[in-house]
């Protein structure tokens, strides 16, 4: 049987290997090569992982920089002790520049009007701030377009006290092989830090990696390298398919979470029962079906609502009925001796078999990170390294 932390409280519960994170970084790191800076993503609560727990881990492995959305998840990195450089990756607010030099963040910027909000913040206090420019190149999100270079020239001009630090851009497709989207995104990045260049201002970091290109793209590497799903132990699915072999070959990972609950409820139910709102499954035999405290709220997503399996006494079982909220409902009828308090496990390894967010993603539809964010705030993580 599987070994569960001890707590109290209601029975579902993350089980985290900060170690596993730390052996992905330093695979990464082999695999880029020393010369090269590595801006680990942990944004979205280090992908529902525990952004500080995380973050930590990777400061001793070695991490230059962190990456994070908002000045929020940047502060909570400072207030807890990280020092490296941390990134705003989707920019800022206005009004929130003066938290963005009292907590020595550094903005990525994507609209030229946010030089003038960040000189006037700075030169009130006297100070240089860095800043990254994104440069959108085919991604239409966020980001300058390539043909407003001379105007953040000109802008950046009347700005003494910014210095451009780096300059980025993001992928829409590294994944895919079967098209040229990004070869052209790089060489649209590559004419505009050429322009810059040829205009005398230094680009600072060149980074345009993310997960996808780090592991099969080593021509797009630059200065640094921004991994995400790589550090928590996740490919992306390539097109074609056959390239996931590949890059798992040259790049293995360890994924870092386990999700795991206990059986709250077992009951014996003759054939054409209903179960679950909506009756949406109907026992077609007698059955016994268990309920298990998990649910949506918790990282049990409702799209694996009668289509997803878990691990129970290490044979794997359908979920039967609508994911709730709260609970979820799953078939043990074929596994032998189960009982009250047995463990369950949703994401993980447990015996000879596994469920990772990855296959679960590929057979719902969605990626691996939408799985990963999905884990609630009331799960309580426990930290092994």
């Amino acid at each position: 049987m599987e070994r569960a932390p001890k707590f109290e409280g209601r029975p579902v519960w993350a089980e985290i290997s900060l170690g596993a994170i730390q052996r992905n970084f330093r695979r990464i790191r082999r695999h880029i090569g020393r010369g090269r800076k590595i801006l680990s993503v942990v944004k979205g609560n280090a992908y529902g992982h525990g952004a500080v727990p995380v973050s930590k881990a990777l400061a001793k492995a070695g991490s230059d920089w962190f990456g994070v959305t908002s000045t929020a998840e940047g502060i909570e990195l400072r207030e807890a002790g990280i020092r490296q450089p941390i990134l705003l990756l989707t920019g800022f607010w206005p009004g929130e520049e003066r938290r963005i030099l009292r907590y020595r963040l550094t903005p990525v910027v994507t609209e030229i009007t946010q030089l003038h909000l960040l000189e006037r913040a700075a030169r009130r206090v006297g100070r240089r701030l860095d800043f990254h420019l994104k440069v959108d190149t085919g991604m239409s999100r966020l980001g300058i377009a390539p043909s407003a270079a001379d105007a953040f020239l000109a802008a950046l001009a009347d700005c003494p006290h910014l210095r451009l630090g780096g300059t980025m851009t993001h992928f829409a497709s590294s994944e895919v092989f079967t098209n040229t989207q990004t070869e052209a995104q790089l060489r649209v990045f590559l004419d505009f830090v050429a322009r810059l260049r040829a205009a005398g201002l230094h680009p600072g970091l060149l980074h345009l990696a993310n997960s996808a290109a780090i592991a099969s793209r080593p021509e797009t590497w630059g200065d640094m390298v921004r991994p995400g799903a790589l550090l928590y132990g996740y490919h992306q699915r390539y097109d074609p398919p056959e390239r996931l072999a590949e890059v798992c070959e040259t790049l293995p990972l360890e994924p870092a979470l386990s999700l795991r609950a206990r059986i709250v409820s077992l009951r014996d139910l003759p054939a054409g029962v209903g179960i679950g709102y909506n009756a949406r499954f109907v026992t077609d035999r007698p059955s016994r079906i268990a309920v298990i405290p998990a649910g949506y709220a918790d990282g049990l997503v409702r799209q694996l609502s009668n289509t997803g399996r878990v691990i129970v006494r290490g044979r794997c079982v359908p979920i039967v009925g609508i994911v709730s909220m709260d609970l979820t409902t799953i078939d043990v009828t074929d596994v032998p001796g189960v009982r009250l308090g047995d463990v369950v496990t949703i994401f993980g390894r447990q015996g000879p078999l596994s469920r990772s967010p990855f296959d679960v993603a590929a057979e719902i539809g969605t990626v691996t990170s939408d799985l990963l964010c999905a884990l609630g705030s009331r799960v309580p993580r426990f930290y092994r390294r």
